[in-house]
């Protein structure tokens, strides 16, 4: 199995692999979105350290139960070789209905077939009103026109 496009990456190909994983996340399909990672892959999210497929949709899937109407923005940061480091937030809403907006860094290192070996994933939650809310679209991925984090000022 492979996911293109590989590494070595350049700017096209870097911004979009961001885009893919962005798509990806923001279907909220946690087997599909594990089929990126190799299946060995190695994560630190936060402070929870997971490794392999099944272990990325177990988490996934809990994560996903509980950050309510999720909506995520991934922007490029910087690339090199096989490796890219994204900044990002989403926003989502608990099940008591406190709306958050969760800003993070990622660094990604991808294998020769294009799928991330590693992820380490720094993030921070700040809870914010729903009147404050930015991500504002319906279907599972951004519209191509939405505004990104630069646009937005985040």
């Amino acid at each position: 199995m492979s996911r293109p496009p590989f590494p070595p990456f350049t700017l096209a190909t870097a911004t979009e692999k961001v885009r893919m994983a962005e798509n990806g996340w923001n279907s909220k399909d946690p087997a599909k979105v594990a089929l990126a990672y190799t299946p060995d892959s190695v994560w630190r999210n936060r402070a929870d350290f997971i490794t392999g497929r099944a272990a990325i949709i177990a988490f996934l899937t809990d994560k996903w139960a509980r950050e309510l109407d999720y909506r995520l923005i991934k922007e490029l940061w910087a690339f090199s070789d096989n490796r890219i480091a994204v900044r990002f937030a989403y926003e989502w809403h608990n099940d008591a209905g406190q709306w958050f907006r969760s800003y993070g860094n990622e660094n990604w290192e991808f294998d020769e077939r294009g799928l991330m070996r590693w992820r380490i994933a720094s993030i921070n939650d700040l809870p914010i009103d729903e009147e404050q809310r930015l991500f504002h679209w319906t279907d599972k991925a951004r519209p191509q026109d939405h505004k990104g984090l630069t646009e937005l000022g985040l």
